[in-house]
């Protein structure tokens, strides 16, 4: 049965929506009340392009949230369960952001854009309401808003290629997460070498939209030579790398979890002196110790259907662990997924279950990442 998704002013167009639609754009979703390209019609050739050569991504729903003003460090550090005493301008930081509570509420990355602006790079979640309260709640002189900033993410293992003969060699010189503001001609940029992949890679915030399709353009002409083609944030390298996703793999009203649970541990400073929201809550998880991890799975049986929601696993009738996402590694050659399992429960230890809509298969626990 088909089925569409309407075009309506509550769910906003990236500025390259028209562009991907001239590409060939078979499908998107919503991401931060925006659409976002889930494919172009051949998921064969978008995952080669990632793996092997370079490809080209509408990541515009991944909104800036910018924190400004006197107490903008301030507030960023009270936001964030990582210690941003030594943070510098042109490099950007992972950071776990929790409740009061302790649980995980967004995993952005953190650009400290000057020494009293900052952008958080979100997942999806609304992080701006919680920043802007949690500034009006401490009296704080900042100010939050979302920036006209739009990233182009382009992919794999060509990529420097591209983005250097497009931007210039200093690109060459960018270390992970590190970033430069820039123009091209008379597009306002900022490139920083990162993006949602293990592939290796750049994303490209613009900084007007008005240059939308002209940024897209000219990524597109600079790639052609090596084949660039569009494509979309990868599930399947995104589960053979472990890569967390937060929506997918733990959300606040689905799944709620905590850093500790999803391996993010080392980005809480439960150490220092710093304070930020949940630090008490967490020190009290680290304490008592967590009762499941996240891990991966190897999946018996024919190439899985990708499931559209999380799948219990058993052992017998005792539920033991849960899958958020299962596809099938063309690397691999095999099923696998990516989700939760009781501590007790080794890596590739047997008798584990689910029952997917096409039919029960056992599973096996496994060591992130697969590749």
């Amino acid at each position: 049965m088909g089925f569409s998704i309407g075009i309506s002013p509550n769910i906003r167009k990236s500025p390259f929506f028209d562009a991907c639609v001239a590409d060939g754009v078979a499908g998107f979703s919503v991401y931060n009340h925006m659409f976002i390209p889930t494919n172009f019609g051949d998921p064969d050739a978008e995952y080669d392009r990632l793996i092997n050569t370079v490809a080209m991504w509408d990541v515009g729903a991944q909104r800036q949230v910018e924190v400004s003003g006197p107490d903008a460090a301030a507030l960023v550090q009270y936001l964030c369960t990582r210690d941003l005493s030594r943070a510098v301008v042109g490099q950007g930081y992972y950071v776990p952001i929790c409740r009061h509570d302790g649980v995980l509420i967004n995993d952005p990355v953190l650009l400290k854009v000057a020494d009293d602006r900052f952008w958080l790079s979100i997942a999806d979640s609304d992080i701006g309401l919680w920043a802007s309260a949690i500034a009006a709640e401490r009296g704080w002189d900042a100010q939050v808003e979302e920036p006209d900033v739009s990233p182009l993410a382009v992919q794999g293992p060509r990529a420097e290629d591209v983005v250097a003969q497009l931007i210039g060699e200093w690109v060459r010189d960018l270390r992970y997460f590190g970033f430069r503001e820039t123009t091209l001609d008379d597009i306002p940029l900022l490139v920083a070498r990162s993006g949602w992949s293990k592939q290796g890679g750049f994303e490209l915030y613009l900084r007007d939209s008005r240059y939308g399709d002209e940024l897209w353009q000219r990524v597109k002409q600079a790639g052609a030579a090596l084949g660039i083609g569009p494509g979309a944030p990868n599930d399947i390298e995104r589960i053979e790398s472990g890569l967390l996703s937060y929506g997918a793999d733990g959300r606040l009203q689905v799944n709620p979890v905590n850093p500790f649970e999803v391996g993010l541990g080392k980005f809480v400073d439960l150490g220092s002196d710093i304070d930020f929201v949940g630090k008490s809550a967490l020190q009290n998880v680290q304490s008592a110790g967590i009762k499941r991890r996240i891990c991966g799975y190897f999946v018996a049986g024919d190439p899985p259907q990708a499931n559209q929601q999380a799948l219990p696993v058993f052992r017998g009738d005792e539920q033991v662990g849960l899958i958020s996402e299962v596809t099938y590694s063309p690397r691999l050659q095999k099923g696998i997924a990516l989700g939760f399992v009781s501590t007790e429960i080794e890596n590739d230890s047997g008798g584990l279950s689910i029952t997917p809509d096409d039919g029960a298969r056992s599973v096996v626990p496994a060591a992130l990442p697969f590749i």
